[in-house]
């Protein structure tokens, strides 16, 4: 998996003044936590454009003053008018302790549905495994190729070594919906 790295300023006080002097500085407070304790720190908000603003997942290089830190993003607050990042939680990666991550789906192939006029219908960009840290995968592959009309694929049909699906195994993640042209079609078909 692809890392970024993200350095921190620690934070020397965690008042709810300090919060609003940093995030008029532009900066974002932050908690890192899975360790023995919690780091506070704060990092610039146009630091993490990487890391939040792509549909791809990454492991995060924290450095906080010096200290080096594996660490995933666990939870990220928004202004609810603005859409300013409020405050971002970091979980600490321990090399063999399993992770939990949402990873993206990538769809391969052209849907012999599709082909025949169906709509291929997205349920679930994202689905949410449990792997260690050294195999944890950038994206889960679906192919697609041989879906039909009124075909689905579900979470219980995905493949990847060492990964442990969490999502309910009868969630579909993609399939292909007969359109009303496709229909008309056939109704005119079997007259």
């Amino acid at each position: 998996m692809k890392t970024i790295e993200i350095k921190g300023t620690q934070r020397a006080d965690i008042s709810k003044q300090e919060v609003k002097v940093l995030r008029d500085n532009g900066k974002v407070p932050c908690v890192l936590y899975g360790g023995e304790d919690q780091i506070h720190f704060s990092v610039l908000a146009f630091d993490f454009r990487d890391l939040i603003y792509t549909p791809q997942v990454h492991m995060v290089d924290l450095d906080v003053d010096g200290k080096k830190y594996l660490a995933t993003l666990q939870d990220i607050q928004f202004h609810p008018i603005t859409d300013a990042i409020r405050h971002v939680d970091f979980l600490l990666v321990i090399k063999d302790k399993p992770v939990t991550m949402s990873i993206p789906v990538k769809f391969t192939g052209a849907s012999e549905g599709v082909k025949m006029g169906g709509k291929l219908v997205m349920k679930m960009r994202r689905v949410k495994v449990k792997a260690s840290p050294d195999v944890m995968p950038d994206f889960i592959p679906v192919d697609i190729s041989t879906m039909k009309i009124g075909g689905n694929i579900r979470v219980r049909d995905l493949n990847a070594a060492n990964v442990t699906f969490l999502d309910s195994p009868n969630n579909v993640v993609v399939s292909v919906r007969m359109t009303r042209n496709v229909a008309a079609e056939t109704a005119t078909a079997g007259k």
